[in-house]
């Protein structure tokens, strides 16, 4: 049991390291961007890639909070996903004991629920910034 929490902390340190490191990388990708489009509208002032970005604020924020969403959303997904894992291995190694197969039952039936609010949590959160910015 003791390898498996080992296995389970290591999964998540890789997968922060993986972004922490993936992050430099996204933010020189946007500003290689916005130079290009500098560049090829040539102009010369002292914030030059306003004429780059022709969305409107409302469209900006609804950007952002799509990122946010999405980001909160795989998190979830995650942390669903391995909790539905160790609800599965809770099961099998339970042995028969009643209240150790009403507790893997339990984890794996919350997890599943909570994938199902996440979902549709998305659903409603698009939805509403969709008809902000369309009105």
């Amino acid at each position: 049991m003791n390898r498996l929490r080992i296995a389970i902390v290591g999964l998540f340190t890789a997968f922060a390291l993986t972004i922490a490191f993936a992050a430099p990388a996204l933010a020189q990708t946007d500003q290689i961007s916005r130079g290009l489009c500098t560049g090829a509208n040539l102009e010369f002032s002292t914030n030059p890639t306003d004429s780059c970005d022709d969305r409107s604020s409302a469209e900006k924020i609804n950007a952002i909070v799509h990122s946010i969403i999405n980001l909160i959303s795989a998190i979830v997904g995650i942390v669903a996903v391995v909790m539905i894992i160790w609800g599965g291995l809770r099961y099998v190694t339970s042995g028969g004991n009643e209240a150790g197969v009403t507790s893997a039952k339990n984890t794996i039936l919350y997890a599943i629920i909570g994938l199902i609010i996440v979902a549709l949590a998305q659903l409603m959160v698009r939805f509403t910034l969709s008809k902000i910015v369309n009105s």
